[in-house]
C-alpha cells in the first residue's frame, strides 16, 4: 500500500509500506493492506511505518489526521519529524522546560509540550 506522512512544512515520506501502526484519539491502530476506508484523529505518539524490505520507518507525530482509502494511508501531521531527524539535545531542554513549566502551574499547554517532547525522545531511542 502507498504510505504518505506529510506536515505543513513538507513531505516527510511517501513509498509502499506492509503495515503502519499509529495511535488516534480513540487508541491505537495498525493499517494493513486492503484496510477499509479509516478517518482518524492522531494523538501525540510515534508513527511506524513498515516497509516493504522489511525495515521501518518510525516518526514523531503530534497530532493531525490520519485517512486510509483504496491501499492508500495519508497521515497529515500538525507537526512530525522523522527519527534521524530529531535533534535529542532539544527535545531534552524541552522535556526540562515543559517539567519545570508544570511545577508552576499545571496547564493542558504544559502537560502537551512533555508529551511532544517524550515521544520525540522515544522514537529517536534517547529514553
Amino acid at each position: 500500500m502507498q504510505v504518505e506522512l506529510v506536515s505543513p512544512e513538507r513531505i516527510l515520506f511517501s513509498g509502499e509500506a506492509t503495515m503502519v501502526v499509529c495511535r488516534t484519539t480513540d487508541g491505537d491502530v495498525a493499517f494493513l493492506t486492503d484496510h477499509a476506508p479509516f478517518l482518524g484523529l492522531l494523538d501525540i505518539h510515534p508513527v511506524t511505518i513498515h516497509l516493504v524490505d522489511g525495515t521501518e520507518e518510525v516518526a514523531a507525530v503530534h497530532g493531525g489526521v490520519v485517512e486510509v482509502s483504496g491501499n492508500r494511508v495519508i497521515l497529515l501531521s500538525d507537526e512530525a519529524e522523522l527519527r534521524d531527524h530529531i535533534d535529542v539535545e532539544a527535545a531534552r531542554r524541552d522535556k526540562e522546560e515543559a517539567e519545570r513549566r508544570l511545577m508552576e502551574n499545571d496547564d493542558a499547554d504544559c502537560e502537551a509540550q512533555l508529551r511532544r517532547a517524550h515521544v520525540r525522545l522515544q522514537v529517536a531511542g534517547a529514553l
